[in-house]
């Protein structure tokens, strides 16, 4: 016999399905399911989400289609074009630079997840949490010292003569770390960013579109610069040569990049997002970030392995407000076509 109250539901189901034929949407919500964007290095075999992922379906019972875009540029602007009839619950990888224009897109929810108190202050980078900080490093441009003797110390160097066609940098309209490394420059030269480009053009080899790709030409000796992180110097420590690839500090000071996930606007399937946003926060998904995602973990009093003696922290750190990154974007690659 039917039970009458999953009649109701199924005439309930029809009735929505006889509007969809009018026009109006269809959508069968089920928070046993959870679809993720995330950029291309978090969900590869070497980043956390093979960790991450099945841990969490394990504790939850939800299961999580994990859909990737690209980088992180490319997650935001795959999310900013469907907005209004959204795919994604959650995306992951948006950082404070890239934060401005998911805010004026409007794809992010606000949610306050549990454990949110474990975040230092100088994470948070909403005080709405529709973007909750999930962990943390610092640009730097990393050094192949078995293919270059001398290695630049700041900025300026970069546009030497003997580093001509020896930098690998990324788009920086795809790609957090090419961000990042626009906001470094703007932040250090202010009005004078797009001479500095122009000054800088002869030493780039390639802009890939995402850090995956660049830093992939760099490790496989296509270049011996590349803009990356100070945690990168950690991983080469624990898995390679010792001491060949390494973080250069400069005198100039450093950007730190904060990276964090939100729920979506309209998300079908909230309650699932919201379990997943508290699961970030857990000390089973920060501990995974070290040697997964080499990164700091954003959630205080996770331990780190010996190979992050190898990362420095810089001794000054730079910030940049990011409205005005849009302008400094374009005038960097107005500067790079100019030539």
């Amino acid at each position: 016999m039917l039970n009458h109250s999953i009649l109701a539901r199924r005439l309930g189901l029809a009735l929505l399905c006889a509007l969809a034929s009018l026009g109006f949407s269809c959508v069968q919500k089920d928070d046993s399911q959870l679809v993720v964007y995330a950029y291309d290095s978090f969900a590869s075999e070497w980043g956390p989400a093979p960790i991450v992922i099945p841990a969490f379906e394990k504790a939850t019972g939800i299961k999580v289609e994990l859909v990737v875009p690209g980088d992180a540029g490319q997650v935001l602007a795959r999310a900013i074009d469907e907005k209004d009839a959204p795919v994604a619950d959650v995306i992951v990888g948006i950082d404070g630079n890239l934060l401005p224009k998911a805010l004026a897109a409007g794809v992010l929810s606000p949610y306050a997840p549990k454990g949110r108190e474990t975040v230092p202050a100088s994470l948070v980078l909403d005080s709405q949490w529709r973007l909750t900080p999930y962990d943390w490093s610092s640009f730097c441009i990393m050094w192949d010292s078995e293919k270059l003797a001398n290695p630049p110390a700041s900025l300026e160097d970069l546009t030497k003569p003997e580093y001509a066609r020896k930098l690998i940098l990324m788009d920086p309209r795809t790609s957090t770390p090419g961000l990042g490394f626009v906001a470094w420059t703007a932040s250090v030269y202010g009005s004078g960013l797009s001479e500095y480009w122009k000054r800088l053009e002869p030493s780039i080899l390639t802009m890939s579109p995402g850090w995956d790709t660049g830093y992939g030409l760099f490790t496989s000796g296509e270049a011996p610069l590349v803009i990356s992180y100070t945690t990168s110097a950690a991983y080469h420590a624990e898995y390679e040569t010792a001491g060949r690839y390494k973080a250069i500090e400069f005198a100039e000071g450093h950007p730190v990049q904060v990276e964090g996930a939100g729920i979506v606007a309209k998300a079908r399937h909230r309650k699932a997002a919201e379990a997943f946003i508290d699961f970030m926060l857990t000390s089973e998904f920060q501990s995974a970030l070290p040697t997964t995602n080499w990164m700091y973990p954003a959630v205080d009093g996770v331990g780190l392995p010996a190979s992050y003696a190898a990362s420095p922290k810089p001794a000054k750190t730079l910030a940049y407000d990011p409205a005005g990154l849009d302008d400094a974007v374009a005038a960097a690659l107005g500067a790079l076509r100019a030539r």
